[in-house]
């Protein structure tokens, strides 16, 4: 079989692997919860937090982040050593698992996460070091303004830019690019709320306490 079509099969690999809803699949087995009528109804890891606790949450995250990360670990690996025009391949991948995690299959294209944990996965393949950089600027900004989307937002924003620091690539750095694109249209609610000042916080204070 032609490379071409292997890495075209990946690609679609790709998608299937990024639809499968972890959080979904988590809450149903030990939470016997339904997160998809519950709290904002999407599948990512804040919401599976806020309605099933922080250990499930974890979980979720971790498990979003494997299903990017998978395929396009195994699509960089049939790419590696090839001419540089293949190098879009793993970026398709990447791509690909995080339109899966946005608008999964199996759940009729309705439900899906923000992409920001599956983006992690996919780029701390195609560009460790940007990555890092994004991952702790969102780790900064929560600590700062103790809200998660803030940081998703602040870490999807400067993605882009790391990832070109780092890698120099014009693929990688379009595919950050369109994946930072639509971590923003997926927080359009989050950001009226922080202008407005009404978005939840991470932790309470109670007592004069964090939570």
């Amino acid at each position: 079989m032609p490379v071409i079509l292997i890495l075209m099969g990946m690609v679609i690999l790709a998608y299937l692997l990024g639809s499968i809803p972890c959080g979904l699949i988590l809450t149903r087995t030990f939470a016997s919860k339904n997160i998809t009528a519950a709290g904002s109804k999407n599948i990512g890891a804040t919401n599976v937090r806020r309605i099933a606790g922080t250990r499930l949450g974890g979980l979720t995250l971790l498990g979003d982040m494997a299903k990017g990360a998978l395929p396009v670990y195994l699509t960089a690996c049939l790419t590696a050593g090839g001419p540089i025009s293949l190098e879009i391949f793993p970026a398709l991948a990447a791509l690909s698992a995080f339109a899966g995690h946005l608008y999964p299959v199996y759940l009729r294209f309705k439900n899906g996460g923000k992409g920001v944990a599956t983006g992690a996965g996919c780029f701390m393949i195609l560009s460790p070091l940007g990555c890092i950089v994004g991952i702790l600027v969102f780790i900064l900004v929560i600590c700062i303004t103790n809200r998660a989307s803030a940081g998703s937002l602040a870490g999807a924003a400067i993605l882009p830019l790391s990832v070109w620091k780092a890698s120099g690539s014009a693929v990688l750095t379009l595919g950050a690019a369109i994946m930072a694109v639509f971590i923003f249209y997926r927080h359009t609610g989050n950001i009226r709320r922080l202008l407005a000042g009404t978005e939840p916080v991470i932790w309470k204070e109670q007592g004069g306490k964090t939570e």
